[in-house]
Parts: structure tokens; sequence; C-alpha cells
């Protein structure tokens, strides 16, 4: 999308949440997908970073927001350098970030530690399980 398409749906209130990640990009989730599945009965899983979720947390009061955490800092930079997808710069600017994110996980409903995709994955399906059927029947 461009850089001015953008920014009209940004003075149209067209989105859940955006956010400038580093300074050099913008990313963001339109509003109408996300309540046209809500009102379809659908849950919806965002991948956001925290500034998305605070923005979240302010629009839907009631939405579910887990943090999904690395195993450690050190796992973290492993499997960042592992990637190569940033400079060195650019993992500097990351890992700082990252580092104000798990700082600020304590307002998020819950946690899940990414150590291992698997059962992380199937932490967060539990989590949405029982917010979505508070009575115990497992929909999985």
């Amino acid at each position: 999308m461009s850089d001015a398409e953008f920014r009209r749906l940004i003075e149209e209130d067209a989105f859940l949440e955006w956010a400038e990640i580093y300074g050099d990009h913008r990313s963001g989730t339109l509003r109408e997908p996300v309540a046209t599945a809500l009102t379809k009965g659908k849950d919806v899983i965002l991948e956001i970073d925290v500034q998305g979720a605070a923005k979240v947390r302010r629009r839907m009061p009631n939405a579910i927001l887990i943090f999904l955490a690395p195993p450690s800092r050190e796992e973290l930079i492993r499997r960042l350098q592992r990637r190569r997808t940033e400079t060195d710069d650019q993992l500097t600017r990351r890992l700082a970030a990252a580092q104000d994110e798990v700082e600020q996980s304590g307002w998020f409903d819950q946690t899940v530690v990414n150590d291992e995709v698997d059962r992380a994955a199937a932490d967060v399906a539990a989590i949405i399980d029982k917010a979505t059927n508070p009575e115990g029947e497992s929909l999985s």
C-alpha cells in the first residue's frame, strides 16, 4: 500500500490499530475485516506489537491480549541473528524495542513463553478456548 493510501486510511480512522515500527516502516490492522469476523462469531488473532496492543485495548476493552515472550534475551538474539534479516544497527534497535516490550508485558491478560512452538501454540489455543467457552467445554 502506498504511503498516501496509508495516510488516507489513518485519517478515515479505518485502522483498528497502526504503528510506526523502528521509525521507517508503518503497519496496521484494518478495522472492517476484524469487525466482520467478530460479527460472524469468529475469533480473531492479531500478530501485533505492544503499541498496537495498547490501541486495541483502548478500542476493544474486552479483547484478550496475550504477550508472546521469548524464553530469554540470549535466545531472542540467537533467533534474530539466525534469520539474517536485519543489519547490525537494525538488530540493535530491535533488541532495545524487545526489552521495552518485555517490560510492558505486565498489562497483558496472559503471557505465553515461546520456547517450544507446539506447546506455545497449544497454550494460546487453551487461552482462547477458555475465553470463548468459559463453561469449560473444550472447542478443540
